[in-house]
């Protein structure tokens, strides 16, 4: 199966759910062009609080639309961007990516994976249970993180639904993605 985008979306305030759009146009080094996540610093209010000159690891959400499939089977109503992702992305592990994976996103834009989201209240304000379903243990015990990752932009260009994501593993040991 070809790694395909079946949703993209934005949003220009602060707002938990992302509008689907016909397309977004990535900023190298900034994000989704619009979209109140985007800057070359931090842009998520509880971070900037903490420390508003850190650098923004997290310009694009990604999101695999089998957690959408899963959590739909669950009996939670979930739609594109209601996330916060910027990206759904379909026939991808996401989760298992190292740090540092370059994601060719259609004929142009390249995002490096940065690392998990981590799953926040948000996520059980919009729909109860939410939190508890994006959170679960691997067989070892590890806690595992399913609300998608993190990534920059290293070259911008247009994204647009049914657009091909090709992916590049780093060279050297692969590290394991960690919230960011």
């Amino acid at each position: 199966m070809t790694a395909t985008i079946l949703s993209v979306s934005r949003a220009g305030g602060h707002h938990f759910i992302k509008q689907a759009k016909p397309e977004i146009c990535l900023i190298e080094g900034l994000g989704v062009e619009g979209d109140a996540h985007a800057g070359a610093t931090v842009q998520h209010l509880s971070r900037i609080a903490k420390n508003p000159d850190q650098p923004n690891l997290r310009q694009v959400h990604l999101i695999h639309a089998e957690l959408h499939d899963e959590l739909n089977a669950a009996g939670f109503d979930i739609h594109p961007g209601d996330m916060g992702e910027n990206i759904l992305t379909r026939g991808l592990d996401l989760l298992a990516l190292p740090q540092r994976t370059l994601l060719q996103i259609g004929a142009v834009a390249i995002v490096e994976v940065t690392g998990l989201r981590n799953p926040c209240s948000q996520l059980e304000r919009f729909r109860p249970g939410l939190l508890k379903a994006c959170l679960c243990r691997t067989p070892d015990g590890q806690l595992l993180r399913k609300a998608g990752i993190m990534a920059i932009v290293r070259r911008g260009g247009l994204v647009r639904p049914g657009d091909a994501i090709q992916s590049e593993h780093p060279q050297g040991p692969h590290l394991s993605l960690q919230p960011v």
